[in-house]
């Protein structure tokens, strides 16, 4: 098997999952996660379709948003990142996350796993869950 001078990162990929409506979700899922992907949120375990419901019902919530990366290593298949998400949602109100991520990936350079932590640092009550919301 030949390993892909491509590899996808966190921001490119939540780019392409939330900020970029004209894209379709299929086709940015498929761009950045391989098929056996599965992810792991606040220690919830979703698969590939989980994940993918998990970001359309994101999409009908978000209004534009943006990522900062606070630190990133990637080394042979692993990948850690620590970012903050800032999202303005459709009812103008805003979410700002920062984000733990350990992640795999598969040889052609998607995500084959992902595992993370969320840590809310403003919005309400009701967004903490927005890492898993469905």
């Amino acid at each position: 098997m030949t390993t892909s001078t491509f590899r996808t990162d966190i921001t490119t990929a939540l780019t392409d999952l939330l900020f970029t409506p004209g894209l379709a979700l299929s086709e940015a899922v498929d761009r950045h996660f391989a098929p056996d992907y599965r992810q792991r949120t606040d220690g919830r375990w979703d698969d590939r379709t989980e994940f993918t419901a998990h970001i359309a019902h994101l999409r009908t919530m978000v209004a534009s948003g943006s990522i900062q990366v606070l630190d990133e290593l990637a080394q042979g298949d692993r990948y850690a990142d620590r970012h903050v998400v800032e999202v303005t949602k459709t009812d103008g109100s805003t979410v700002r996350m920062e984000v733990y991520v350990f992640a795999e990936f598969a040889p052609d350079g998607r995500f084959r796993r992902i595992e993370e932590t969320t840590l809310m640092l403003q919005g309400a009550d009701s967004d903490r869950n927005m890492g898993s919301a469905r």
